[in-house]
C-alpha cells in the first residue's frame, strides 16, 4: 500500500521569534503539539518537577476516602476489584499495596477474561460476600454496571467505582454510587488510565491520612511505576498531567527497586546495556505485552504475583512464565491475522468497516478464537487497512468481540446506536469489547440460528453507520510528518534536544522528518538474512530495518526523498547520529 505523507502546517514566524533561545526545529515540534504558552512548554521539558493536580478536584474523592477510612477503622474486609489488562492489574497492585501499608484487612478479585468478561459480575459478587466482604473498590472498570452495582448494594455492599471509561450517554444508566471517573464529572484533565485514576485515589487517601508530610510523599512515589507502566499501556495522551506521572514513574522503574519489573525487564532483553534507561518504548513494547500475555490466554493473577512479589525466586519463575505465554500470543496472533487478512482479501476490501468472524462461529458445539487476542487482530488490521474493525469470536455460546477504530470513527458512539443488540459493551472511541444480546432459547440449531441473525443484523448495522459518518474520509494510510528539514541541520545537539520530548506515546508521538533529494552515497546490506538496508546520505547513516527487499532497486547515485526517526547508534562505547527510515520515494 502506498503511503500518502502528510507535512504539518509550519510554525508562525512570530512563534519563532519570540523564542530565539529554541532550535526552530524544536519550535516546530512544540507548535504541533499545540504547546505554545512559555507555561506549557516548561512544564513539558521538565515534567517531573510539576506538582499533581489535587486529587480532590474529584467531586467524590473525599466522601469515598472517608468511606475507605472508615472501613479500614473497622477492620472489614475491602476488595479492589481489578481487570485483567496492564493498566488493570497495575492499578489492582497499586491500590491494595496502599491500603495494606494503613493496616486495611484486604482481597483482590480479578475476573477471567474468557470465564466471566470485563467489569463487575453477580456471581463475582456473590463469592465475594461468602468472603465477608464489605466495600469493593474497582479499578479500571465498572462505570457500566448499573445492574451489578444495584445487586451488591441490596445485599449490603458499599461499592466505589474508580474507572476511566467512558460512561453511558445518559445519566440514569450510571451506577448509584460514588464514581471517581474524570469523564463522569467535570475533572479538567479527562486523560488519565485507569491506573491513573486508581493513582489520583491513593492520593486522596494519603491526604486524608495522619502520616506526616515526608512519608506521604514517599508513599505516593512507591506507587509510581505501576502508574507508569499502566498509563503506557493503555495507550492514552502523553501530554499533560499523564506526561508527569509516566516521566516520574520512569524514574522509579530505572531504580529497580520492584522485583518483578527488574526481571520483566530482564527477560525481555530491554536493559542488555547497562547504561541503558527503560524508556516509554520499552514499557509499550517490551513490558506490557508480556503483563497483558496473562489475562489473554490464562489468567491475570498470573501478572498480578509477578508485580506484587518481594522473592526473587518467584519474580524470575513468573517473568520466565510470563515470557513463554508472550511467545504463544505472538504465534497465535499471526496465525489468525493471516487468515483474516485472507477473509479481507476476497471479501471486503471496498468496505467502510471490517467485521472477520472466527470460523464456525455459528457451529453451537464449537469454541472460537481465544477472546484475549482479537483485539491485537482488530489492532494490527485497523493498522493494515486503515478503517474500523471488528474481530468477532465465540466463547461460552456468547458472541464477542473487540473493535480498533481510526480517529473519524467513534467505536463506543457507535455501539451506543446499537445498545438493543447488545449485552454489554464499553471502552474508548478507538477501542471497544461488546457481548452481543443472546434471547435464543431451544435446541442447538434453533440457538445457532438466532446468533447467527443476531450477528448478521449487527454487522448490518455497523456497516450502515460507518457507512454514513466515513462517506467523505479518504481511507488511506497517511505517514505524519512534523517538519521538513534539511541534513545540514542534523547534528548532536538537536538529537539531545529531540531527547528531551521522551516520554512519547499518544499525542506526543516520536517525530518524523522529511528530507528531500538525498544522495545515496553508500549502500550496506546487513542482518543474517540480509533482510535490512543502509544508506549513506552524505555524513549520516540511514537504516531500513526489514525493508531491504522493498528497497533493493535503489543504487549508489539515486536521489531519494526520505521520511525518518532520528536517533543516536550506540555502538562499542561510541555514539553517532542516524536516521532510521520510515518510507522512501525515489526522484
Amino acid at each position: 500500500m502506498t503511503n500518502k505523507w502528510k507535512l504539518m502546517p509550519t510554525v508562525e514566524d512570530d512563534f519563532v521569534n519570540a523564542r530565539p533561545e529554541y532550535n526552530k526545529i524544536i519550535l516546530q515540534l512544540l507548535f504541533n503539539r499545540r504547546l505554545t504558552k512559555k507555561s506549557d512548554i516548561e512544564s513539558f521539558f521538565q515534567p517531573d518537577k510539576i506538582s499533581l493536580s489535587d486529587p480532590f478536584l474529584f467531586k467524590n474523592m473525599k466522601v469515598a476516602a472517608a468511606l475507605v477510612i472508615k472501613h479500614i477503622k473497622e477492620q472489614n474486609l475491602i476488595v479492589v476489584y481489578g481487570d485483567y489488562d496492564a493498566d488493570g492489574v497495575t492499578a489492582t497492585v497499586a491500590l491494595i499495596e496502599v491500603l495494606n501499608i494503613f493496616k486495611a484487612k484486604t482481597s483482590v478479585y480479578i475476573p477471567g477474561r474468557a470465564g466471566e468478561g470485563y467489569g463487575l459480575n453477580k456471581k463475582a459478587i456473590d463469592e465475594l460476600i461468602k468472603t465477608g466482604a464489605k466495600l469493593i473498590i474497582t479499578v479500571d472498570n465498572g462505570i457500566r454496571n448499573k445492574e451489578e452495582v444495584a445487586y451488591a448494594k441490596n445485599l449490603g455492599l458499599d461499592i466505589i467505582i474508580t474507572d476511566h471509561h467512558e460512561p453511558p450517554l445518559e445519566k440514569s444508566d450510571w451506577p448509584d454510587c460514588l464514581i471517581i471517573n474524570p469523564k463522569a464529572e467535570n475533572y479538567s484533565y479527562k486523560s488519565l488510565a485507569g491506573v491513573g485514576v486508581a493513582f489520583k485515589f491513593i492520593q486522596g487517601l494519603i491526604e486524608l491520612s495522619k502520616l506526616d508530610e515526608q512519608l506521604k510523599k514517599k508513599l505516593a512515589e512507591k506507587v509510581l511505576d505501576l502508574v507508569a507502566i499502566g498509563t503506557v499501556a493503555d495507550m492514552v495522551s502523553l501530554l499533560g498531567e499523564n506526561r508527569t506521572l509516566v516521566s516520574q514513574g520512569l524514574k522509579i522503574i530505572n531504580q529497580q527497586k520492584r522485583l518483578g519489573i527488574a526481571e520483566l525487564v530482564k527477560i525481555a532483553q530491554t536493559n542488555g546495556n547497562t547504561n541503558k534507561k527503560v524508556n516509554s518504548f520499552n514499557i509499550g513494547w517490551q513490558i506490557s505485552p508480556r503483563l497483558n500475555s496473562a489475562g489473554r490466554l490464562d489468567h491475570a493473577n498470573t501478572a498480578y504475583e509477578l508485580l506484587i512479589t518481594k522473592d526473587k525466586n518467584e519474580a524470575q519463575t513468573i517473568a520466565k512464565k510470563l515470557n513463554l505465554k508472550n511467545s504463544e500470543r505472538q504465534k497465535i496472533t499471526e496465525a489468525i491475522t493471516a487468515y483474516c487478512r485472507k477473509v479481507v482479501e476476497e471479501k471486503m476490501l471496498g468496505d467502510k468497516i471490517l467485521a472477520v468472524c472466527s470460523p464456525n462461529i455459528e457451529n453451537a458445539s464449537a469454541e472460537g478464537w481465544p477472546e484475549g487476542v482479537v483485539g491485537l487482530v482488530a489492532g494490527r488490521l485497523c493498522d493494515e487497512y486503515v478503517r474500523p474493525v471488528f474481530v468477532i469470536t465465540k466463547a461460552k455460546n456468547e458472541i464477542k468481540g473487540s473493535g480498533r477504530s481510526i480517529k473519524e470513527f467513534n467505536m463506543i458512539a457507535a455501539l451506543e446506536q446499537c445498545g438493543e443488540l447488545l449485552e454489554r459493551y464499553g471502552g474508548h472511541p478507538a477501542a471497544c469489547g461488546f457481548t452481543l444480546l443472546n434471547t435464543a432459547k431451544g435446541n442447538s440449531t434453533e440457538v445457532a440460528l438466532k446468533s447467527r441473525e443476531a450477528l448478521e443484523k449487527f454487522i448490518k448495522e455497523m456497516k450502515k453507520i460507518a457507512s454514513k459518518s466515513l462517506a467523505k474520509v479518504e481511507l488511506v494510510s497517511k505517514i505524519l510528518i512534523e517538519a521538513e528539514i534539511d541534513l545540514l541541520d542534523i547534528n548532536d545537539e538537536l538529537l539531545e534536544a529531540l531527547e528531551k520530548f521522551e516520554p512519547f506515546g499518544q499525542d506526543n508521538k516520536r517525530p518524523k522528518f522529511l528530507s528531500r533529494d538525498l544522495q545515496i552515497m553508500d549502500k550496506i546490506n546487513m542482518g543474517a538474512n540480509a533482510q535490512h538496508i543502509k544508506f549513506r546520505f552524505g555524513s549520516v547513516w540511514a537504516v531500513a530495518f526489514s525493508q531491504a527487499e522493498n528497497l533493493k532497486d535503489l543504487k549508489i547515485g539515486d536521489k531519494v526523498d526520505a521520511v525518518y526517526y532520528l536517533e543516536f547508534n550506540e555502538f562499542n562505547g561510541r555514539r553517532s547520529t542516524q536516521m532510521k527510515i520510515v518510507d522512501v520515494r525515489k526522484n
